[in-house]
């Protein structure tokens, strides 16, 4: 048995991955809640009302109400470390999410039975398919007036080309909403509005002939839910949690997280059959979760977790051997060995030292400038992990700096803030012209929010006509350095100081690679690594 075994087997890392709006931050809260990770949630009414979420900590989220940095929670609950990658639902923060759907086993999808699939959904779930995630998928907000529980199922299927398997069923929806049917516990739990689901709510009912659910939910509905589960059961029968592990099949439970309604029937499942860390593949070999040596990748980049002290913290996930404390390893990319005293694990906000972690957790490092996404640490072979993706930014603003007095504050600024990974930084050629490429507008409005706020540099942001960022290289620098002479107004460094050429269109692209065929343009800026 490997060294590790028992603690690897004890892990379980997931991701929860929403639209926006659809209840993913109340459901993140009732989970800690059920692992006893907080004892009151946003929406319980005490004497001190807290207005923002548990998961939501970055100023600008509590102002906007949306999460737009992912954070990190584990919790214990049955005897099982659990953690739980909260993250961003909105669109153009969708780079942050793909990246954190490489740091994790399995996902739960949140699903709004009023709005049914949404085009993020699609998106979040494509990426899924390409890993063969393990998904579970949870449909929220039963309590409001939505879809017909079947049509959703079929609409789900279809939109994101997954097989899904009930594994409760719920009885009636909106303001007739009696609560859920436990397809595998085989009990009933009852819902009312407003107050927790207790045990005193649940009934066992080992046949669903018993006069009791008549007497429990009427003629109407106890004759509804005998038909629904018998064909529910016809169809899917038992839950093949093999092809769950395959991403071939999501098991699919029904409720209402802001009333903590339909949860823990998930999180039970979850626990039971959710992957517990996997095996991974890296630049050289297929890397075995077992192995004893530590390995681990960096995933994210958050600046000023803490606005009193200008911090940086990295976010590692270990992916074999025993992370320690003060111990040296070494930095792939930079060839150099690193160590940390101060490393963190997470609840929200609250962060505890830690002195080791294993496969599946995810640690906080304190970072000065070491570190960039899809960083590797091992301890001595030198390999990437594959498959983190970067993107080619789509919006580009020149910064106009609004206070010449804070230039140095605006570069540092710049600097950490396109170190996260949510924009990328470029400075044009032979000029010192700062240009910021993102994928989404909403990424402006938060940079320049924190520019402001933490580094008190005041900037506007002018649009620029780019519709693309390609990295160019030559095996002849000659025809590269003619190229980038010749096009001068289009060509940028990123801030490693790699070369881009800035397409206006398609059109002028596709003339720049005929016209250059000694020139290779390429999306992303992974041919450097």
């Amino acid at each position: 048995m490997a060294r590790y075994s028992n603690e690897i087997n004890r892990r379980k890392t997931f991701a929860i991955i929403s639209h926006p709006d659809a209840g993913k931050t109340t459901l993140t809260e009732k989970f800690l809640l059920f692992g006893g990770a907080i004892q009151t949630a946003g929406a319980v009414k005490s004497n001190k009302i807290k207005k923002h979420a548990t998961s939501d900590f970055m100023e600008i989220e509590r102002q906007r109400g949306i999460s737009v940095a992912t954070s990190v929670m584990s919790f214990e609950y049955k005897g099982m470390l659990v953690n739980l990658l909260d993250t961003p639902g909105h669109k153009d923060f969708a780079e942050d999410t793909y990246r954190t759907l490489t740091a994790v086993d399995s996902v739960i999808l949140v699903v709004d039975s009023v709005n049914g699939v949404e085009a993020q959904t699609r998106r979040l779930m494509e990426v899924c398919r390409m890993r063969d995630t393990p998904v579970i998928v949870f449909i929220n907000k039963m309590d409001r007036d939505g879809k017909n529980r079947f049509d959703l199922l079929e609409e789900i299927e279809k939109e994101l080309n997954i097989q899904l398997h009930p594994m409760t069923w719920p009885i009636n929806s909106g303001k007739d909403f009696k609560g859920v049917y436990n397809l595998y516990d085989k009990n009933l739990v009852l819902f009312t509005a407003n107050t927790k689901a207790t045990d005193e709510d649940t009934l066992r009912i080992d046949n669903l002939g018993n006069a009791l659910l008549e007497e429990r939910l009427g003629e109407k509905d106890a004759i509804t839910l005998r038909e629904d589960v018998e064909l529910v059961d016809g169809v899917h029968g038992e839950l093949d949690v093999d092809d769950y592990l395959a991403g071939k099949v999501a098991p699919v439970f029904f409720g209402s997280a802001i009333n903590n309604f339909g949860v823990r029937e998930m999180l039970d499942t979850f626990i039971r059959i959710a992957p517990i860390p996997r095996s991974r593949e890296t630049s050289i070999r297929h890397l075995d979760v077992e192995e004893d040596k530590f390995s681990g990748f960096v995933f994210k980049i958050h600046a000023n977790l803490d606005p009193k002290h200008r911090d940086r913290i990295a976010f590692l996930r270990v992916c074999s051997g025993k992370f320690e404390r003060n111990k040296y390893f070494h930095h792939v990319r930079l060839d150099k060995d690193v160590r940390f005293s101060n490393p963190y694990t997470f609840l929200a906000r609250d962060k505890d030292v830690i002195e080791t972690a294993y496969p599946g957790d995810v640690v906080g490092l304190f970072d000065t400038g070491n570190f960039k996404i899809g960083d590797t640490l091992t301890e001595g072979e030198d390999f990437f992990f594959t498959g983190i993706p970067s993107f080619s930014p789509e919006i580009f603003k020149e910064v106009v700096n609004k206070d010449p007095m804070k230039t140095k504050q605006l570069e540092k600024g710049l600097l950490q803030l396109t170190d996260e990974g949510v924009a990328q930084l470029f400075t044009q050629y032979g000029g010192n012209k700062k240009i910021i490429g993102c994928v989404g507008e909403l990424q402006f409005e938060v940079i320049q929010y924190r520019l402001l706020h933490e580094y008190g540099a005041s900037v506007q942001f002018n649009a620029l006509p780019f519709y693309k960022a390609c990295w160019i290289t030559s095996a002849d620098p000659k025809k590269l350095e003619e190229f980038t002479r010749f096009k001068h107004a289009n060509i940028a460094e990123d801030k490693d100081g790699y070369t881009v050429y800035l397409a206006q269109s398609e059109w002028f692209l596709n003339t720049e690679r005929t016209n250059n065929p000694a020139i290779e343009f390429h999306f992303t800026s992974e041919i450097h690594k």
